[in-house]
């Protein structure tokens, strides 16, 4: 749902050396030290690269989406200012730790999907991005630009793993999804390699598992038979639906939503992770119509159509408006308690 980009506290940025000024080329080394002990192995090798990017960029902003919840097992945020992210490339699970220091973003990856992370790093925080191609038309937004240099939008490259928690954020709260995706991935996925024990990192199970997972357990995860009925769907065609992350934005939303269950909300949730796509906005959401049309029109009451026509002149770069209207705090205030969660555990 539309809170889930709401603004956090800032983190320190990394800075790039200024537009037009190349890149270093980049390897991915050996970690020279032996790794200490951790989940996902008692000697887990890593693998390291350095990459300094050649414009702002806030870590934060820009790998934000990727965090379900702030008990999400594949995304973790330390005090030492690193990002922690796991999950499962095409060559396997893998582990990612990335920081910023100075005008620099270093990297150490873990596991089988290691070298896979560490090559797409630069595509991961926003080197297909063009911000550039945003223009505002609105004051707070040009504002809000300018105050936040280093948003990049992600580009992951995997599908199923922004697809299947969005399908678990169909109808239902926030939190109520964070929680089903946090005990579903526990339970069936398995250590993060590399990823120290206290963080409880987990990487997703991969499709044959979810499709195993017990009706019983579905429940328990508070996930109703609509919903985990869709995830069952996509992970039976997991591979064709993977490939969606090397089309055109339009094309991969199209193939998506050839699987029942999955309609326009989850598949621009989805592609605006795995593709980086910037203009695909999200419709059928309980509270995004109305943030925009307070925002841009002072209509706190808009529905879908009113918000498509509000972001009109934004057309080509309608998900990057609707970021930095989020990221502006013009939020219309509540005027209701907030949504009960439902436990149908209970039942």
């Amino acid at each position: 749902m539309a809170g889930r980009y709401a603004p956090r506290p800032r983190r320190t940025p990394a800075p790039g050396g200024g537009p037009g000024v190349p890149a270093p080329p980049l390897r991915a080394v050996a970690a020279t030290a032996p790794a200490p002990v951790r989940s996902g192995g008692p000697a887990a090798p890593s693998r390291r690269r350095t990459w300094v990017p050649p414009w702002p960029l806030d870590l934060g902003l820009t790998l934000s989406p990727l965090r379900r919840g702030p008990g999400d097992p594949t995304f973790r945020a330390t005090p030492d200012g690193a990002f922690w992210r796991t999950c499962r490339t095409h060559e396997g699970p893998g582990t990612l730790r990335i920081t910023a220091r100075g005008g620099a973003v270093e990297a150490e990856a873990w596991g089988s999907g290691a070298d896979w992370l560490l090559d797409r790093l630069p595509v991961l925080l926003g080197e297909g991005d063009d911000p550039d191609a945003f223009t505002p038309r609105h004051r707070f937004l040009a504002v809000t630009r300018q105050r936040r240099p280093g948003l990049r939008l992600v580009r992951t490259g995997l599908v199923l793993e922004s697809l299947i928690p969005s399908i678990l954020e169909q109808k239902v709260t926030t939190d109520e999804a964070y929680r089903a995706w946090r005990l579903l991935v526990r339970r069936y996925g398995e250590p993060a390699p590399g990823a120290p024990a206290e963080l409880r990192l987990s990487v997703v199970p991969e499709p044959r598992t979810w499709a195993l997972v017990p009706s019983w357990e579905w429940h328990r995860a508070g996930v109703d038979a609509k919903r985990s009925a869709t995830v069952l769907r996509a992970v039976r065609v997991a591979r064709r639906l993977e490939e969606a992350a090397g089309m055109a934005p339009e094309d991969a939303r199209r193939r998506l939503e050839l699987v029942p269950g999955i309609g326009p909300w989850t598949s621009a949730e989805t592609v605006q992770r795995s593709n980086g796509a910037p203009d695909a906005v999200t419709t059928g959401d309980y509270h995004l119509p109305g943030i925009v049309g307070h925002a841009l029109a002072g209509d706190r009451d808009a529905d879908d159509d009113r918000m498509l026509e509000l972001l009109e002149p934004y057309a080509g770069q309608r998900h990057r408006a609707a970021r930095l209207i989020l990221l502006s705090g013009r939020i219309p205030p509540r005027r209701a308690p907030r949504m009960t969660p439902g436990d149908i555990a209970a039942l």
